[in-house]
């Protein structure tokens, strides 16, 4: 795979069973490019070393006056240098390639989930995190992808290297054999503790940055009830504990480093004091131990990569495993049909809370608790939550988690209670995978969007709404307006069960009446499911359906409910404790009086 032919046409299946088996699993579906990576940095390492016995080459024959052997040994330079330069070109080139092509590989992976599951991802996973991992994480799992094949080629140079000396000169190759081990060694005991402590530092980070991404997400809110300093204070000790633990995690690093200058110094030092003793017993010639010293020297370059491959995976293992609880994450139940054979038709059961939506029919649902009212949305939608019961919402007796991913969408199609407008023009906006019976302009109009097209008009070139730019998220649009377009676009699809969680919540009183008519208009013959605690949808809804506590408590009209169920009425007009007891204390007076009266009369 090259950079070139990206992305993937299928980025496959990953194994998210832990942090290291992710690891290795990108790895293993990368071998063509380790390969070639490895091959070019053995042949760049190798022309490195191979620089020290060029250069003890030279010095003996300075010693010994033989011109021909200089000259020999000047086109050892030359050729070792035009390979080192060839093999850290196209070493760099392929790790690079490596780095980008497993970093792609784990955005499509990512991107992948995030349009199997929708909504449903940030109710499972923190918002925050789904961003880190998206951002910081993938980088630091190429970074380790891509050191892998280098590391491996170092350490295959270092191997090569004690062989050849221990052939070359074996007197004074005994200390290198010795000492090189040491030196690739010499830091482990170090390893664990580094790699907590950047583990740590990881965990930190992330918490910073989930909460830095729901800060910016509510920042709005924040606004509106002063919490803005309170969020700035968090947001200020969280990056504080980010930063005192890097402090910690760049002392322990920066040890290490020194540790790999000590030793191989020491080494040095070593070899300098026995060569020397050597030379002057006659045993070896001064360009021999100008080569052993030189090789000696140059084995820093390779065994720097041990340093580097451990720095890598501490800091990419926490970041796999992130990646990897995002993508494990998985439907209920995988199903095994295809669209085109599965098309469910039918009432919208939910067995967990009794639920029933009849097929054909507007039903609006009233949960007094908004939380509970967006995870009973997503359930209807087929993404129960981890912690829900696995009980399948079943459409027409048909479970949804066992349909096709793209039936399922197909069937029931859910409105979260925050929409998401992508930027781009109010056509792409609209441009989704529909039924073709509802148009555009029909939607935008059930959807009451006449003031938003206006606005669109006046920012658009030519006054044409629907090539009026969109920014990202809709942010030049209001509250009102971005939920009305949200509407719209989901009224196009036309699917078979449309689930809106509080459409209307950001409109007036009046646009929102006119939307519950052209709703209903629109919808007529479709099954709907509104959840809402808005009198006016509710009074037009042709099913009002009450949960409680996790289960249907009610069933009606909502001109019967509000009547004759006290817990719907006090959710729908808002009517607190005290007033719902004086109610009660005073229809019971009423009904006291009223038997008082019927039994005077009787007498």
């Amino acid at each position: 795979m090259q950079i070139s032919d990206l992305p993937y046409p299928d980025p496959g299946v990953p194994d998210a069973r832990s942090g290291s088996r992710f690891l290795l699993w990108l790895g293993r579906n990368q071998l063509g490019g380790q390969v070639r990576s490895f091959s070019w940095g053995l042949l760049h390492f190798s022309a490195v070393m191979a620089l020290s016995f060029a250069v003890g080459y030279a010095v003996q024959a300075v010693v010994d006056r033989d011109g021909g052997r200089l000259a020999l040994a000047g086109g050892l330079l030359a050729l070792t240098g035009v390979t080192i330069a060839l093999g850290d070109t196209m070493l760099h080139r392929t790790a690079v390639t490596n780095w980008i092509t497993a970093a792609a590989r784990v955005q499509q992976l990512l991107a992948r989930k995030t349009a199997e599951l929708g909504s449903a991802l940030t109710r499972r996973v923190a918002a925050g995190e789904v961003v880190a991992v998206s951002t910081g994480d993938v980088e630091k799992i190429g970074w380790f992808v891509e050191a892998l094949s280098r590391f491996l080629a170092a350490a295959m140079t270092v191997v090569l290297v004690c062989v050849a000396l221990a052939v070359y000169q074996p007197a004074l190759a005994l200390v290198v054999v010795i000492g090189v081990p040491v030196l690739a060694l010499g830091v482990i005991p170090l390893l664990p503790r580094a790699t907590k402590l950047a583990d740590v530092q990881r965990e930190k980070a992330g918490r910073a940055t989930e909460l830095a991404a729901d800060t910016v997400a509510g920042l709005r809110v924040l606004r509106g009830i002063g919490g803005e300093e309170l969020f700035l204070t968090r947001y200020r000790e969280a990056s504080q504990e980010v930063r005192r633990a890097a402090v910690r995690s760049a002392r322990m690093w920066a040890a290490i480093s020194a540790v790999q200058v000590l030793l191989p110094g020491l080494l040095l030092v070593a070899v300098v004091w026995y060569g020397i003793g050597l030379v002057r017993d006659g045993r070896i010639q001064i360009g021999e131990l100008v080569t052993v010293y030189s090789a000696v020297m140059l084995l820093m370059y390779p065994l720097r990569h041990f340093e580097e491959i451990a720095m890598a995976y501490s800091f990419s293992r926490p970041s796999a495993r992130r990646a990897a609880r995002v993508l494990s994450i998985e439907r209920s139940i995988e199903g095994s049909g295809t669209i085109e054979d599965v098309t469910p038709q039918g009432d919208l059961y939910d067995p967990v809370t009794g639920l029933l939506a009849p097929s054909g029919r507007l039903t609006a649902v009233v949960c007094g608790d908004p939380d509970e009212a967006g995870r009973l949305a997503e359930r209807l939608g087929g993404h129960p939550a981890l912690d829900e019961p696995v009980t399948s919402v079943r459409l027409g007796g048909t479970p949804l988690d066992e349909l096709p991913l793209d039936a399922a969408r197909a069937a029931v199609l859910v409105q979260d209670k925050d929409p998401v407008l992508l930027s781009g023009t109010l056509t792409e906006l609209l441009d989704v995978p529909s039924s073709g019976n509802v148009t555009a302009e029909e939607a935008l109009r059930a959807a009451e969007c006449g003031d938003v097209l206006d606005a669109l008009a006046q920012a658009s070139v030519d006054d044409d709404p629907m090539q009026a730019p969109i920014t990202e998220r809709g942010r030049s649009l209001s509250g009102g307006q971005r939920q009305r377009l949200a509407l719209a676009r989901s009224l196009v699809t036309d699917p078979e069960v449309l689930v809106l969680d509080e459409p209307t919540s950001a409109v007036d009183s009046h646009t929102e009446a006119r939307i519950s008519e052209g709703l209903r208009a629109l919808r007529k013959g479709r099954t709907t499911v509104v959840f809402t605690s808005s009198p006016l949808l509710l009074d037009r809804a042709e099913r009002v359906v009450l949960v409680h506590e996790g289960e249907v408590a009610a069933v009606g009209l909502h001109r019967d409910l509000v009547h004759t169920e006290p817990r719907y009425r006090a959710i729908v007009t808002r009517e607190t404790e005290d007033e719902q007891a004086a109610d009660e204390a005073r229809k019971a007076s009423e009904a006291y009086e009223r038997d008082t009266y019927e039994t005077e009369e009787s007498a």
